[in-house]
């Protein structure tokens, strides 16, 4: 069973030729909604990799409710932990240009009342995976830390996005999953060494004794694990829009550890899935299949 605490949003989602600079106006080519949230996201590609998963959240009583939940639903997502509160659901602003990157702004909404009581909705037990992220609470982060932990299940952190204050629990994980800006900015954060990258992980892994995994774009993935590190291509793509790849690859690798993957294996069945999530618009809408995520590894 995977357990996710976390963010439940609707993505409003304008595309434009270029993403704008600062008191900039550009004119938008299209527009729609998706559901998404970091949390709900993950939640959905573990699922659509094939594991039991279980979301513990918050939406509001409200009309984006919803919409908000309907692929979690019609993936077969447990959603018996997540509450509706007199709260607006959370929404996320997105622009995507017309390279595929984007520019985003969350409003936490419902998302920031789930609070340390939720977490016993959240029945972790022991060889379970618990995968957390930064758009809740953090104290509630850090507390689902220390209960999984207790109760001896496997705990997952995706560091998005970066809080600075999140710097003093991130160690506690069993595996820390960061883009490249982050990772950087919490090992300026954690006062690590001077020196390249990979060096840096090393540091973080042997003081923590996590797993750190560094997701770097269309270059793959990197992981440092005590002092073994292992790289893993992405595959070669032309992105359509790169919303949400970094949490179809959480969700992904969320799975794998749960089905007893050997951790490169894991890691590369994550990376083809977050490839293949940005040849499609959209954050949930784009999560592959475990078919799909198969025939592209043997292709």
């Amino acid at each position: 069973m995977i357990t996710v605490v976390g963010s439940i949003n609707l993505d409003l989602i304008a595309t434009v030729s270029r993403l704008p600079g600062p008191g900039e106006t550009v004119p938008g080519a299209d527009f729609k909604s998706a559901p998404g949230g970091k949390g709900a996201n993950q939640a959905l590609a573990a699922a659509r990799a094939g594991a039991q998963v279980r979301m513990v959240g918050a939406v509001g009583k409200d009309a984006f409710a919803g919409e908000a939940t309907a692929y979690l639903k019609a993936g077969g997502v447990d959603l018996g932990g997540v509450a509706e509160i007199q709260a607006a659901t959370g929404i996320a602003l997105i622009l995507v240009g017309g390279d595929g990157e984007n520019m985003i702004a969350v409003v936490p909404g419902a998302n920031g009342s789930v609070v340390q009581g939720d977490l016993n909705k959240a029945q972790f037990k022991k060889g379970d995976v618990v995968l957390l992220q930064h758009e809740i609470p953090l104290p509630t982060v850090d507390a689902a830390l220390d209960m999984a932990r207790k109760a001896g299940a496997i705990t997952m952190l995706n560091t998005a996005p970066f809080r600075a204050e999140a710097a003093s629990f991130v160690g506690k994980a069993d595996y820390v999953v960061a883009n490249e800006t982050e990772f950087d900015l919490y090992a300026e954060a954690l006062t690590l060494p001077a020196g390249e990258r990979p060096q840096r992980m090393g540091e973080f892994a042997r003081r923590t004794g996590a797993t750190v995994i560094v997701t770097l774009g269309g270059d793959g993935v990197l992981a440092a694990k005590g002092d073994e590190l292992v790289q893993v291509d992405a595959l070669k793509i032309t992105p359509v829009d790169t919303v949400g790849a970094g949490d179809t690859f959480c969700g992904y690798l969320a799975a794998g550890l749960s089905a007893g993957l050997e951790l490169e294996e894991a890691l590369r069945r994550a990376a083809a899935a977050g490839s293949l999530a940005c040849l499609k618009p959209g954050a949930q809408p784009a999560i592959p299949l475990a078919a799909e995520v198969d025939a592209a590894l043997k292709g």
